[in-house]
């Protein structure tokens, strides 16, 4: 095992797998359980639900004086047992102990994200810790337990103790790739097909309304409403038309997104996240249009490396338009991608050789639809 403290151990960025490791090994993060097969991804962790759900009036932050229990005791309705799986219905929130807790460094913070399954079935999660401020941030050397604020918005869920809706992945310093940065590590590594990239304040992505990922004009979904329950730890049960309307390519129409509805696009550019490299997608911005795009915003090293099998591999967006109905149009920016350098090369990458679901995708739901 490699010291915290070691000197290969000072650079700046993202923490790979194998420095995840080290922080179990150190005791800076604290499993209830031990870690499952495959939890500690390429360069973030896997979180896992406890035994118990807090059925909650309304999501909360309970600031700097409080902690999520004492929030919990004057904001929760119900209890739910989770340890033989339980339903968790649409437009409810529901505030869910993790199986994993921190002692981090002084020097180590972390960030939180939906898992891409969790992401594409529409559920809306977020870390939070006690006596914070923001949803999703945890506080370079915080000492406690993590929760997970959970809401399903178009799906009913059947989740149960030990599974994974989110990630969490550690950071040290602040490493952030600047535009320059990115355009000589673009002329390096091809980031994204296309062209001449647009970066501004990050990489671009834009939306393929063009049928391009096959020969039937297929260009995304949307989610229809009441439907069947899906469980979350179960890949390949849910029939896609039971779930999911097709939507197919409409000459100069564009796409008219409905207000909250909820949509799954790609986007026209193949992303490319070279070893050393983690991505992220930018949170939703109004100057764009009023739509939120990709919920679960995490690439690991090597989505989209030719060498771990994932050469052409688009992003996958989740969409949803708020107010007004809003028209996409063919190639519009839909959003940009972030690059930080990892501490280290990581020990494994995104890919084939793990498992991954995700690699070489165009346009793809989440596992759980056949």
């Amino acid at each position: 095992m490699r010291r915290l403290n070691d000197v290969t151990d000072i650079r700046q960025g993202i923490l790979p797998f194998g420095e995840i490791q080290d922080l179990v090994a150190a005791g800076a993060i604290l499993p209830t359980r031990p870690l499952a097969d495959g939890q500690v991804q390429p360069a973030s962790l896997d979180l896992r639900l406890g035994p118990v759900a807090y059925r909650v009036r309304a999501s909360f932050l309970p600031g700097s004086n409080a902690t999520i229990m004492e929030k919990l005791a004057q904001l929760s309705l119900h209890e739910i047992d989770l340890r033989e799986g339980a339903v968790l219905e649409t437009g409810c929130v529901y505030i869910v102990p993790l199986l994993e807790a921190l002692a981090l460094p002084k020097e180590i913070a972390a960030a939180a994200n939906p898992k891409s399954s969790t992401g594409r079935l529409d559920i809306f999660t977020r870390v939070i810790s006690d006596n914070c401020q923001e949803f999703d941030l945890i506080a370079a050397g915080y000492n406690g337990q993590l929760f997970l604020e959970v809401s399903p918005r178009t799906f009913p869920i059947l989740a149960r103790e030990g599974s994974r809706l989110s990630q969490i992945r550690f950071r040290r310093g602040i490493a952030l790739c600047s535009d320059d940065n990115l355009k000589a590590l673009h002329e390096a590594q091809q980031l994204v097909t296309g062209g001449t990239p647009n970066i501004d304040g990050g990489l671009a992505l834009s939306v393929d309304l063009a049928g391009g990922d096959g020969p039937d004009g297929l260009i995304g979904y949307r989610a229809k409403r009441h439907t069947a329950l899906v469980d979350v730890d179960v890949p390949g049960a849910c029939n896609v038309l039971d779930y999911w309307e097709p939507i197919h390519i409409r000459s100069g129409s564009g796409l008219i997104l409905d207000p909250d509805q909820f949509y799954i696009l790609a986007s026209r550019e193949a992303v490319h996240v070279p070893p050393e490299y983690a991505a992220e997608m930018t949170p939703y911005n109004p100057l764009v249009g009023e739509f939120r795009v990709h919920y679960a915003g995490f690439f690991d090293p090597g989505f989209g490396h030719s060498a771990a099998g994932g050469e052409g591999s688009r992003a996958v967006l989740e969409v949803r338009s708020h107010e007004v109905p809003f028209i996409l149009e063919h190639g519009q920016i839909i959003g940009r991608l972030i690059y930080e350098p990892l501490t280290g090369r990581p020990d494994q990458l995104y890919g084939t050789d793990i498992g991954s679901n995700y690699q070489k995708q165009g346009l793809k739901l989440s596992k759980h639809f056949r």
